[in-house]
């Protein structure tokens, strides 16, 4: 379309500010609000495809209510019947894309990169919590501004693409390295699949290289899943690890171990930069060199997550929690058997358990009385029940000293059962 030419009789065309596979991106002048605008002109196979047509007029409806600083603004979709063209007007952002800066400049400043990914963070987070997910996260879809502003682009139409008959020759495969393992997978992409996506985007724009280099979705699937990406710092020794960590959570494989929104890795990527280790994730798995397998060193001030906290002073033990009160039956049973640290309430507890056992020492003396007064009462029966003189003696002591056990007998009952 040349320099000149006049959309729906409102948009002069200026320039060709960009080419892709789904559509061409022109400068023009809005003659009736007088301002520039960017209108995206969609390709002839998918202007053809009724069913992209009504999708992306949803899913342009959708991005239009996004409003939010780091979204770049639609503001009018058609068809020019005329020209027999589909059209999406968007505001014009000044400035480059990432995928111009990483051509230019072969990888960003840490500070640089940083900040862009902390600000399309901000934009993802806003766009997931209204219900929109991009679905297309790479750096040509990161534009910033002359002022250093960064805004996406492009929200809804890979959602709208996806819905299309039409194989995605251009479009798909030529942002392979970019999609989430469950979009290579054929699965639905939710707002971490933008997550992994942007982290894509981070570990290019600080190495200048992707994770993985594939040809196809196959062989990146194949790919992600047999061996880690290099690891970031190795790559660039300006990144600190931590920085490298937070940018390996979101490469994550399993969506369940990235964060579980934008606005937590933005805080992780710009802790990560500050050396501040990012917080776990509710889980963790084996990325080779990131986050869940690095050793700490020994070198450097302790994290908030490598700190020991400070022992409490002596006598005063610091309140309870669910977790502790349930562990500390488990702690005293194991102490008692193996002799290893118990708490001090179970120390204070050693005299009481002296004590009983003195008592128990005493019960037994008591039952072995017993047992020797019921051997004499059965001697004296058997005695008793004979006839001879001697015996007949024998006996008048015996019943002497019977009455003397007996009495003895009774006051030590009456010692004991008080």
């Amino acid at each position: 379309m040349t320099n000149g030419t006049e959309i729906v009789g409102r948009y002069r065309i200026e320039g060709r500010l960009g080419v892709g596979g789904m559509s061409t991106v022109q400068l023009a002048f809005d003659q009736r609000l007088e301002r520039y605008v960017a209108i995206k002109l969609l390709a002839e196979h998918l202007a053809d495809d009724p069913t992209f047509v009504s999708r992306f007029r949803r899913e342009a409806l959708a991005a239009a209510r996004l409003v939010h600083p780091n979204i770049v603004q639609v503001f009018d979709f058609g068809l020019d019947e005329r020209q027999g063209q589909h059209f999406i007007v968007m505001e014009h952002v000044p400035g480059h894309s990432c995928a111009e800066l990483l051509r230019d400049h072969g990888r960003l400043e840490v500070d640089q990169a940083v900040d862009v990914v902390t600000q399309a963070c901000r934009g993802l987070d806003y766009a997931h919590r209204n219900g929109v997910v991009h679905r297309d996260v790479k750096p040509g879809n990161l534009l910033v501004s002359d002022s250093d502003v960064v805004k996406l682009a492009d929200f809804g139409i890979a959602r709208a693409a996806d819905q299309s008959s039409i194989t995605q020759v251009g479009s798909v495969l030529g942002t392979a390295a970019y999609l989430a393992p469950e979009q290579a997978r054929g699965e639905e992409a939710g707002p971490r699949a933008d997550l992994y996506s942007l982290g894509v985007v981070a570990y290019q724009l600080l190495t200048g290289r992707l994770p993985y280099e594939a040809n196809s979705l196959s062989e990146l699937a194949l790919k992600q899943q047999r061996e880690p990406p290099a690891p970031l710092e190795e790559l660039n020794p300006r990144v600190p690890p931590e920085l490298a960590d937070a940018v390996g959570l979101a490469l994550s494989l399993d969506q369940e171990d990235r964060p579980a929104n934008a606005s937590l890795l933005a805080e992780a990527i710009a802790s990560g930069a500050r050396g501040i280790e990012p917080a776990p994730t509710a889980r963790t798995r084996n990325l080779g060199g990131t986050a869940a397998t690095r050793v700490l060193s020994g070198g450097g001030d302790p994290t908030a997550q490598t700190r020991v906290a400070p022992m409490p002073a002596t006598g005063v033990r610091p309140p309870a929690t669910a977790r502790t009160r349930q562990l500390e039956p488990r702690r005293a049973a194991y102490a008692a058997t193996t002799g290893a640290y118990a708490p001090e309430e179970y120390r204070r507890g050693a005299p009481e358990r002296s004590g009983g056992s003195r008592a128990v020492r005493r019960f037994l003396a008591f039952l072995a009385v017993v047992v020797l007064f019921v051997a004499a009462v059965a001697v004296a029966v058997t005695i008793s029940a004979s006839t001879s003189s001697n015996v007949v003696h024998f006996r008048s002591i015996i019943a002497h000293d019977t009455g003397n056990a007996v009495k003895k007998f009774q006051d030590l009952v009456n010692q004991y059962t008080k």
